[in-house]
């Protein structure tokens, strides 16, 4: 026990290692961003800045925890002399400990996606016009976390059911600025099949339905070169923009659809303007996908990872439900629960995420 308590305290010097590594990183890094020719290529500047951003946190806390600690040895070292020394050195005791713990898990083994925009798509399943309906929900839910959070969700396709609900829909959502944790490390768990029980529009004696919309994920590379796709391997199509978006959306053959023929992997994007953006924009979500599927398959045999995305929407395959009748909410690989679907629904999705995002951690820490 006491071994375990000592290797704790002394987490800094234990991960000591991590930490120059680290010191020495964001000294590279301070001194390529004080270089102006840096910024002649926005693509490296960008890639710098990103991971500057990244290393800040742990390099915050390093320093408090130096100057915790030189003020807890003056303390000490004064004590004998003057007891308002030795009255302050129960306080510095307890600061230091929690800064050396968030030191060793802000070094804790990451995802090294967490700093990343997101593709995330949604996609309707098993229940028919219920399960479109329920999509478009999810759509909103998504839409809503990121005006709170001040990301910038844009929608690159949908195609709508009879009833307005989406069959399926692409997002791409972008954080404004560049942090240790972006989007990837909240919305990440969202990949699987979520189930909803409700009452469906379409039901006219008031009977529960249950059924299921999927959901995909994919981390956005922030350069569409750092995958390399073959244009001999893509099926081109282009096709008129359709859908609810009044002046937004076109009436020209502007919206593109890319099948990469290797894969099978379908890409749409109807968003942007013109047929060129909207074959860029395809292209940038192709190569996330490519890029996490390559990744996926990478980990497999090491059972590593994220969690598992959509195989088959079906309803007997889900990470969540979503019970209406009782308001409430149930992620079932951590047994989370809480009666405030409404509020989920509406965005309030922290205390969630929040839940994932420990348990993630938890598994990573007993990892090392």
């Amino acid at each position: 026990m006491r071994e375990g308590a000592d290797t704790r305290a002394d987490g800094v010097r234990a991960n000591s290692s991590s930490i120059d590594d680290v010191l020495a990183e964001y000294a590279g890094l301070e001194q390529q961003l004080a270089d102006p020719s840096l910024h002649d290529d926005p693509s490296t500047a960008r890639r710098v800045g990103k991971r500057f951003a990244e290393l800040a946190p742990i390099m915050s806390t390093y320093r408090r925890l130096q100057v915790t600690r030189d003020d807890l040895s003056a303390a000490r070292e004064l004590a004998a002399d003057d007891a308002a020394f030795a009255e302050e050195i129960p306080g510095l005791e307890e600061t230091a400990a929690q800064l050396d713990a968030t030191l060793t898990d802000l070094l804790a083994p990451r995802d090294p996606h967490d700093g990343d925009d997101v593709v995330l798509e949604i996609k309707s399943g098993a229940g028919g016009e219920e399960s479109a309906l329920f999509a478009s929900d999810l759509a909103r839910m998504y839409a809503k976390y990121c005006e709170r959070h001040g990301w910038k969700a844009d929608v690159l396709g949908v195609t709508e059911s009879d009833l307005g609900g989406y069959k399926e829909a692409t997002l791409s959502i972008r954080a404004r600025e560049a942090s240790r944790d972006g989007v990837w490390s909240r919305l990440k768990f969202e990949g699987g099949v979520h189930r909803v029980q409700r009452v469906p529009v379409t039901e006219s004696q008031g009977r529960i339905h249950t059924s299921a919309a999927g959901v995909l994920i994919y981390p956005e590379p922030e350069e569409t070169e750092q995958v390399q796709i073959d244009e001999s391997d893509l099926r081109i199509d282009v096709y008129r923009s359709s859908g609810k978006g009044g002046q937004g959306v076109n009436t020209t053959d502007s919206a593109v659809r890319l099948t990469h023929l290797p894969t099978g992997i379908v890409v749409t994007c109807q968003n942007e303007r013109s047929q060129l953006q909207n074959k860029a924009r395809a292209m940038q979500v192709l190569a996330a996908r490519l890029q996490s599927a390559a990744e996926e398959q990478a980990q497999a045999a090491a059972a590593q990872g994220r969690a598992a995305q959509v195989r088959t929407v079906d309803r007997s395959e889900r990470i969540r439900t979503y019970n209406f009748p009782e308001n409430r909410i149930t992620d079932h690989r951590i047994g989370f629960k809480a009666n405030n679907l409404d509020a989920v629904l509406d965005g309030e999705m922290d205390a969630l995420l929040d839940a994932l995002v420990a348990a993630d951690r938890r598994t990573r820490l007993e990892a090392q």
